[in-house]
């Protein structure tokens, strides 16, 4: 990558990442959607194969409007500009495909994990489960740039934000913001639950909180799944870790409930959503005072 071409991708992408922050933290809630960003550079479009549209089937399509009540409520929300098609940040820094790329990966890259394999690592080798993004290999060093320049960033901020609110109220709870396909690709006839929940198989979060969080849920309506097929990627696995007071919990949304799948115009059900979310939140909040550890512990 030129340098022309590096600063020109720095000025789409500024700022790379957004947190939306309270007056005051009124919650030891942190919001995170890291898959909903669509501001997609110019180069990376001119290097792939797929159009725009089809590019954007890996976006978790307005999730951080539909949470966009977090600060009102009086807890951060930190959501990506960049797409998940051109950076994931919900997967180890250095989750490397070796067959994307032309020259060799540093020894320390991951090149065997199952999301590696499957195409969706670091920098993702495809959308949609099958469609190939790239017209040609990439270099390492522009793997690295990005990684570099946006990855660690994020996750710093991230750190950051949960250690905020440990400091604060003595415990932590990152909601991580998701949205799914209404169907899976594989199986066009079957159909997914309106929302999947996952914590990691209870290893991510408090399990008293995820059944609150269910049954929450199921008293609004909606059909609910827990960690199947989604029990949490990178960033549930790395930040969870309940006995140290610091708990997260992945929610994965249906997008039929909101958005055309096709066209990815919002729904008149948009709004409706929202306010169902903001009362889910609400219903956690009885759940708080069990999670508390003693401070020894935690630290």
């Amino acid at each position: 990558m030129s340098r022309k071409e590096a600063e020109a991708i720095e000025r789409e992408l500024s700022p790379p990442y957004t947190v939306a922050r309270p007056k005051k933290l009124g919650l030891p809630l942190v919001f995170n959607s890291p898959h909903s960003g669509r501001v997609y550079p110019r180069s990376f479009l001119a290097s792939s194969k797929l159009d725009p549209l089809t590019l954007r089937r890996s976006e978790d399509a307005y999730v951080d409007e539909l949470f966009s009540f977090a600060a009102a409520l009086g807890a951060p929300l930190l959501h990506a500009h960049f797409p998940r098609a051109y950076l994931d940040v919900n997967r180890e820094p250095y989750e490397l495909d070796p067959t994307l790329f032309r020259d060799g990966l540093p020894h320390y890259a991951n090149t065997q994990s199952v999301r590696v394999v499957g195409g969706l690592g670091t920098i993702a080798r495809i959308v949609s489960e099958s469609e190939e993004i790239y017209r040609e290999p990439l270099s390492v060093a522009a793997a690295l740039e990005r990684i570099h320049r946006l990855y660690l960033p994020y996750h710093e901020t991230l750190s950051g934000l949960l250690l905020e609110a440990k400091r604060e109220f003595g415990f932590a709870v990152l909601i991580d913001c998701h949205s799914m396909p209404s169907t899976p690709q594989t199986d066009k006839r079957s159909s997914r639950a309106d929302f999947v929940l996952g914590d990691r198989f209870g290893t991510s979060c408090s399990s008293e909180l995820t059944r609150i969080a269910a049954r929450s849920l199921d008293s609004l309506g909606f059909c609910v799944a827990l960690n199947k097929p989604y029990a949490g990627g990178y960033i549930t696995e790395h930040y969870g870790r309940p006995h140290k007071a610091q708990h997260v919990l992945q929610i994965e949304i249906n997008r039929a409930l909101y958005m055309d799948e096709a066209t990815f115009e919002r729904t008149a059900r948009f709004e409706e959503l929202r306010d169902k979310l903001q009362t889910l939140i609400r219903g956690l909040l009885p759940g708080f005072p069990g999670l508390v550890v003693p401070r020894a512990a935690a630290e």
